[in-house]
């Protein structure tokens, strides 16, 4: 599906050029049928995008081999995955304060209509509580929905191997069988481009909405940038691991990551690179980055939060301070299941959206720009797999252990 999302590249230019051209005519026939497709694609984005979360979490967790694997070198990697990954969201929603890409004169005429969430901010923590099964997926509670996930999850590496491995491969084919949906549904990107651009060039007033965009691309590039070069560095010299031999380590992995936008292309060479080059355990090697490449996504975390937000009170949707935090862990999570996910965060990020009933029109003006987004991002994944690593290996009482 990345290949055929490549090769369509072409195809969301020309589709972003034909859009602007089809909303500067304002025919009110095409306009009427660009609102129609985008209705459409709406509709069929909710249709997935709950499952696709909830089985994206439990399929990718429960590939472990059970909850002793997941005692021994499972915390040590699920603990710096975590704890990296909530602060590159933490990161992006700083940014995002300071920045602010979001000016009140640029909201479309769409978001007019919408109404700010109701409640106080204990109904909200509340609602993530799930009272039954059901519920959060037909009322589409992303909180319950990911809470319902991990809970799922650790029950069933609880289980007996027979009927965890039972459990586990009927989610991770249901999550194959959504994912076959959703290849489905992105056959028509570059037609729902075409339609969500013509309605925003439509309804576009002043260059300023065009001015938010290219704020919100550098509230995302500078999240990453700092993820790459500060954190994660300052995280292995913390550890009292040289960054620099990591990373001249890990630089032929890398540069296959920035081309390939695929961590899991990119495996085979990730764990050459740390076996041979950077003198990590096979034993570690074998099983952290194999799990990094599941569920380490640094970059990602900062672009779901950095994105949902932008697109929401673009639409006239308002967060208290409170709501965003919450929005760090609703990221990280997220970003933990997106192994598999077609276009990475880009289409998590567009499914969260979709689930609260947030115009995504701002979503089909950013793709265009997301495949060196999403270069970056991959990138920035592998190295954060490999300071992840590298810090369990030199900690691992595993790999400290006298070799025959």
């Amino acid at each position: 599906m990345i290949a055929l999302l490549k090769k369509r590249s072409t195809h969301f230019i020309l589709a972003l050029l034909l859009g602007i051209l089809t909303g500067l005519t304002q025919i009110p026939t095409l306009i009427g049928i660009s609102a129609f497709v985008a209705t459409v694609f709406v509709s069929l984005l909710k249709l997935i995008s709950i499952p696709l979360i909830f089985l994206a979490i439990v399929s990718t967790i429960t590939q472990m081999k059970d909850m002793q694997e997941f005692r021994i070198l499972g915390v040590q990697v699920f603990k710096y995955t975590v704890l990296t990954t909530i602060i590159a969201a933490s990161i992006g929603l700083i940014l995002f304060l300071i920045i602010n890409p979001v000016q009140v004169s640029t909201t479309l005429e769409i978001a007019q209509t919408m109404e700010t969430p109701a409640g106080t901010y204990w109904d909200y923590l509340i609602k993530g509580i799930p009272s039954n099964f059901v519920a959060p997926f037909s009322e589409g509670n992303v909180i319950a929905v990911l809470v319902l996930g991990l809970m799922m999850s650790f029950a069933i590496l609880a289980l007996p191997t027979t009927q965890k491995n039972l459990l586990s491969d009927v989610f991770t084919a249901l999550f194959a069988a959504i994912l076959e949906i959703a290849k489905t549904i992105l056959l028509f990107i570059p037609i729902a481009i075409w339609a969500f651009v013509t309605e925003f060039v439509a309804t576009l007033e002043t260059m300023e909405s065009l001015e938010t965009i290219g704020l919100f691309l550098a509230c995302v590039l500078l999240a990453n940038l700092i993820q790459a070069f500060i954190v994660l560095p300052g995280f292995l010299k913390y550890k009292g691991i040289s960054p620099i031999k990591v990373f001249k380590a890990m630089s032929p992995a890398l540069n296959v990551a920035f081309w390939s936008k695929s961590s899991a292309a990119t495996l085979p060479l990730t764990l050459q690179c740390a076996k041979e080059r950077l003198g990590i355990s096979e034993k570690t090697a074998g099983f952290s980055l194999p799990l990094c490449t599941a569920i380490n996504m640094n970059a990602c975390a900062g672009f779901i939060i950095i994105t949902v937000l932008f697109v929401a009170m673009s639409n006239g949707i308002d967060f208290s301070i409170l709501e965003m935090i919450a929005w760090v862990f609703i990221a990280t999570l997220a970003a933990i299941g997106n192994a598999g996910v077609p276009m990475g965060c880009y289409f998590l990020a567009l499914a969260l959206l979709s689930t609260m009933n947030v115009p995504l029109t701002l979503m089909f003006i950013i793709l265009p720009f997301y495949t060196f987004l999403d270069m970056l991002e991959t990138t920035i994944n592998v190295w954060s797999d490999a300071c992840v690593t590298s810090v369990v290996d030199a900690e691992s009482t595993i790999t400290k252990s006298p070799r025959k």
